[in-house]
């Protein structure tokens, strides 16, 4: 059986990498996403948002000029460590 490519094997630094972040649909969580990413890759970001069908929940969505596989794990671990997010893809 063939092993799957890891995450660091299909990526080539600098590259654009795109967080979603899912959350409940709180005010903070956009600025809460923002500071995170902010703290490891700094810039000027604008994130998309974009509610659930139900509203009960956003999606975060933002771009960051990667510089390597530390930092984009790193992010995956530390966003996910905000409280009010439920899953980051």
């Amino acid at each position: 059986m063939q092993e799957q490519p890891k995450l660091k094997d299909l990526l080539a630094f600098p590259c654009q990498f795109t967080y979603k972040v899912v959350g409940h649909a709180k005010p903070e969580l956009p600025d809460r996403v923002l500071t995170v990413i902010q703290y490891h890759a700094p810039g000027d970001y604008s994130p998309a948002v974009k509610p659930s069908a139900k509203g009960n929940y956003h999606s975060v969505s933002i771009t960051i000029n990667a510089t390597s596989i530390e930092q984009v794990e790193t992010l995956y671990k530390e966003l996910g460590e905000i409280d009010i997010v439920r899953m980051v893809l």
